[in-house]
């Protein structure tokens, strides 16, 4: 496990975010907001050997805690500022949460986003009062173009995370967590830019007697754990976890959870995909990558999680349709419910025939059959035969192999990464 421990020192009388600001903000954004359920999970408590609680921000109207922290940053904007607007760069649920509150308040908001942002995200962002701009080839493109257009249109800036008003309204998350479960002890929270977990952190160290809390960051970018324990890292590849995919952290979140989050664990692709896999499964609840990323740090490593009272977030469930189609069935064939037996055979009648006997000997499923005779290193007269099956479970599999293989038969199986 990958970890890291704060080396920033404490100064906790400098920090401009208090739990003082979290209650307000609660007080500020009550009614406006879902506010959304904390339920104990029985089955996936027993799978990780401790007490599971989840927090379902994936129930927010627009899908993600995001809607908290830009409605609590709205409330406090001057009539001069409403009147003139606000501007952020965002191509996910900041995005979405500061439109619809900003169209509910009578707020113009504009959000700039890069031009390769899909185009559902931009329709979703339109479809609640945004007014998206579209400019440049990278985030960090689009929000220098966004902090120029705030200066030209004289806008309000409004970040998706190193804001202490966003932060603060970040934090009734946790705020209404240990309401409804006070017997949480620790609070597993994912880190992008890290507004959220310097919220809900806040809230943890102000409660008697203090609560631990671990932020989780997907490997493939671990930026805060590289700022925080002062090694460096990289950032960068296709992560499923693309809502905490930051490269650049916060200066005001870094000095917040460098003060108060006890350690960072990483996580890598498959734990992600499990995740978000067991909680459609189990729950019956859709998130995207980076709300499962608690509970994959749970899954990923259960001795330093076993026994404890655990607080998830789930804290989005924006997914493509298709992404998430794809996730479920790779994780089908990690558990061995779905196979891909590569076989080569003789090209000559009657070869395929016997081997889909065996497969009807062992109840194995065919669901596709593939044939590759051309770009092989057989001779002429062989072939590859690729076959996707669904089995009851991976000793089904395993025994459908073997007695292949007792036959004869060169087999081998493709695995996933």
């Amino acid at each position: 496990m990958t970890q890291a421990t704060s080396l920033i020192e404490p100064e906790s009388a400098a920090l401009p975010l208090t739990i003082d600001d979290v209650r307000a903000a609660a007080q500020r954004i009550a009614g406006a907001v879902v506010r959304t359920p904390t339920m104990r999970s029985i089955t996936l408590s027993q799978i990780a050997g401790a007490d599971i609680w989840l927090k379902f921000e994936n129930q927010q109207f627009t899908a993600a805690y995001k809607e908290r922290g830009a409605l609590n940053a709205l409330l406090q904007l001057t009539d001069e500022q409403r009147a003139r607007g606000v501007i952020a760069a965002s191509a996910g649920n900041h995005s979405q949460g500061l439109s619809y509150h900003g169209t509910r308040l009578g707020v113009p908001v504009t959000i700039v986003m890069p031009r390769t942002t899909p185009s559902v995200k931009i329709m979703q962002t339109e479809s609640v009062g945004g007014n998206v701009v579209l400019e440049g080839e990278t985030f960090d493109e689009a929000y220098a173009h966004a902090r120029l257009l705030e200066k030209e249109r004289n806008l309000t800036f409004v970040h998706p995370f190193d804001d202490p008003h966003v932060a603060a309204g970040a934090g009734t998350v946790a705020l209404e967590m240990l309401e409804d479960a006070p017997e949480i002890d620790c609070l597993v929270v994912p880190i992008g830019g890290g507004g959220l977990i310097s919220g809900m952190s806040t809230v943890a160290k102000a409660h008697v007697p203090p609560i631990e809390v671990v932020g989780v960051e997907a490997a493939l970018y671990p930026s805060m754990y590289g700022r925080i324990s002062g090694r460096p890292v990289k950032c960068g590849g296709d992560t499923l976890a693309e809502g905490i995919a930051v490269k650049d952290p916060g200066e005001f979140t870094a000095r917040v959870i460098g003060e108060r989050v006890d350690e960072i664990v990483l996580v890598e692709e498959d734990a992600l995909e499990r995740a978000v896999s067991l909680l459609l499964q189990i729950e019956k609840t859709v998130v995207e990558g980076a709300g499962a990323a608690g509970l994959a740090a749970v899954l990923a490593h259960p001795e330093r999680f076993r026994g404890r009272k655990l607080g998830l977030v789930l804290c989005g469930g924006n997914i493509d349709t298709r992404l998430l189609a794809n996730v479920l069935l790779r994780d089908l064939a990690r558990s061995g419910r779905l196979a891909r037996l590569r076989v080569t055979l003789q090209d000559r009648p009657g070869a395929l025939y016997k081997v889909m006997r065996e497969f009807d000997a062992h109840s194995v499923n065919i669901i596709e059959i593939y044939h590759q005779r051309i770009f092989t290193t057989l001779p002429a007269k062989g072939l590859i035969t690729d076959i996707e099956c669904e089995a009851r479970d991976r000793e089904q599999i395993d025994a459908l192999i073997a007695a292949l293989r007792a036959k004869g038969y060169s087999v081998s199986q493709v695995e996933l990464n």
